[in-house]
């Protein structure tokens, strides 16, 4: 899997855009970000539950996941993204969306009433961004 692929799979989550997070590019819903693409390009980065889910993660299938020492501690993973499929991925994408979304999106959605957002252009990487007022 690339990112790229990653990406299409969790905009078919509702309200997902294409954003930065650590000045990389990741997926936030309503601007929080709950999966991002690390600076090595190789690994991206999930939001999870709690540390228990990451250390059973770890353990359950270590050739995807697995932590450095900045994240022990932390309710997140570390997916390598050439081991990540794609049943896989959409299940740790929809988790860490339903993390950082708001109860009343994921209420709707839960009841087939959410849809996802229109697509926008993704910004290059790096690219800040920038409300209007």
């Amino acid at each position: 899997m690339r990112w790229a692929d990653l990406t299409r799979l969790g905009r078919e989550l509702p309200e997902v855009e294409e954003d930065s997070w650590y000045g990389t590019p990741a997926l936030k819903v309503r601007g929080k970000g709950f999966v991002r693409l690390k600076e090595d390009g190789k690994s991206v980065v999930f939001v999870l539950e709690n540390v228990d889910e990451q250390e059973h993660l770890i353990e359950a299938q270590a050739d995807i996941y697995y932590i450095t020492d900045h994240y022990r501690g932390w309710p997140s993973v570390l997916a390598r993204l050439a081991r990540l499929r794609a049943p896989e991925a959409r299940l740790r994408l929809e988790r860490a969306w339903r993390r950082k979304a708001p109860r009343s999106l994921v209420a709707r959605f839960d009841a087939g009433g959410a849809t996802p957002a229109p697509r926008r252009r993704a910004r290059p990487a790096g690219g800040s961004r920038t409300r209007a007022r």
